[in-house]
Order: C-alpha cells, then structure tokens, then sequence
C-alpha cells in the first residue's frame, strides 16, 4: 500500500483542529501511532474521536511547546512506548500588525509559540529519530518568502521556520533524517472564520469571498489539502526529498500580477 506509515509513531502539535487535525486523521489513515500534544488535551477530543472511529491509535498530551520542560517531559513519555520516526510541528499562533504597531510582546508571544515551540520539539525529539531516521515537517507559510501587508512579526517567525528547516534537514543528513518544510496559503480553518466575525462583524460573507479570491485558484484551501502533502512527505515514497519548502496556496506566491 503506497503512503503506508504502519507501526510509525508521528508526533504531532496543535492536532486539536485545523490543519493540525486534519494531518493527525491523515497519517492514523495510513497506520501510524498518532500523539498529539496540545495546550489542553480537551482541544483534541474532536481529533481522537475521529481517529478511534477508523480504528488507529491515537494518544494525547497536555503541553505548552513554548515550555521546554513541559516539551520533554511529553517526549520521555511517547520514546518510553516507542521511539519517534515523524514529527509534525504544526502548532503556531498569528498577529496582525505592522512594525509599528507590533509592540514587544508581540514579538515575545509569536516567538515562544512559532519559533520556540518548534526548537523545543525538535531539540527533544532529535535523539530518537536519530536512532533510525525519520521525517521532520515543520508548517511554516507563503509569508516565509513573500511579503504580506500588516504581518510582520507572523512573517519573522515563520522565515525563522523556514531557515531551521534548512539547517536540520542539512546537518542530519547522514542519520537518515529527511526535514522538509509546508507553507500553506490562506487555509478555511476555524481560525478564519473566527478572525473574520470578530473584525468584520455583519460582512461575514463578503469579506470570506474577499479573502478566498487573494489565491488565483478563487477559494481558500482546505486543511486535507495539506494534510494530504504531509503525508506523503512522511512517507517512504518522499525518501528522496529533504531541504524543501512546499508552497500549497492556490498560486499566491507565484501567479499574483501575472
């Protein structure tokens, strides 16, 4: 069966919606032993349920990532049953805001999450997936190489995304570790549909069609969509890409002007 990941134990951040979710469902598909670590492990209910209604394993974890200790103490406990053969650090956070109106604990807080959280998982898994390779995605986004309007601490954390990716997926090569790196595009998540009734209350639809029509392709992409990319970088039949940026947006980074 192509994109088998029997016997495989993925770890996965932020699996309890979204994006995350979708590549938790995704790879438990597939075979794999899922472990999800969220901020509060009643986030990924929805997640585990779905993944016991097919019959796969899943298991969860309360854990900050930006918390290095609370990150290892999750890891001991998923390597005690297995060593990590994926990781997926999808967990991240956004702001909106130019430098000027980024204040310091802005920076602070989309650091912790998005640049931090992703050191601390990679740093305490690293050792296992050592033992006999593995994979390393790690969800950066198309504002890692392309400038966006009013995202410029989101951008700085995510470009730092991108450059670890590079220098992990080159530093173990010769221990059969293969990091490659997602940047999606605008993604329907929960979190869209969130931003826009908060800052556009009573032009919900209009601005979700604004929103969908900034991709060439004239929708929003849908978080099986990259799901589907994850898993099959996480398999045997991407054993020949390492070092890579995937960009999954509809054209954004490379049709807009044209």
């Amino acid at each position: 069966m192509k994109f088998s990941l029997k016997h495989k134990n993925a770890v996965v951040t932020g699996g309890g919606s979204g994006i995350g979710q979708a590549i938790c469902i995704a790879l438990a598909e597939q075979g794999a032993n899922v472990h999800i670590l969220e901020l509060h492990s009643s986030n990924a209910i929805e997640t585990v349920q779905s993944i016991e209604k097919i019959g796969g394993k899943v298991n969860v974890y309360s854990c900050n990532v930006a918390k290095g200790e609370e990150v290892r103490k999750a890891f001991e406990s998923i390597i005690a049953n297995g060593k990590v053969d994926i990781l997926v650090n999808n967990a991240g956070i956004a702001h909106i805001g130019n430098l000027e109106n980024t204040s310091v604990e802005d920076l602070d807080r989309l650091y912790e999450v998005n640049i931090k959280g992703v050191y601390n998982c990679m740093q305490a898994g690293i050792s296992s997936l050592k033992e006999k390779g593995g994979v390393i995605i790690n969800m950066a986004s198309i504002a890692s190489s392309v400038g966006i309007n009013d995202r410029f601490a989101y951008s700085m954390t995510k470009g730092a995304v991108l450059t670890m990716t590079y220098s992990v997926a080159k530093d173990y090569l010769d221990y059969g570790i293969r990091c490659n790196c997602i940047s999606p595009g605008r993604v329907h998540t929960p979190f869209v549909d969130g931003f826009i009734k908060k800052n556009y209350p009573g032009k919900e639809e209009e601005m979700f069609e604004k929103l969908s029509k900034t991709q060439p392709i004239g929708r929003m992409g849908k978080p099986e969509e990259i799901a589907n990319m994850a898993l099959y970088l996480c398999s045997d039949e991407a054993s020949f890409i390492t070092g890579t940026n995937f960009s999954i947006d509809g054209g954004f980074t490379t049709l807009n002007g044209s």
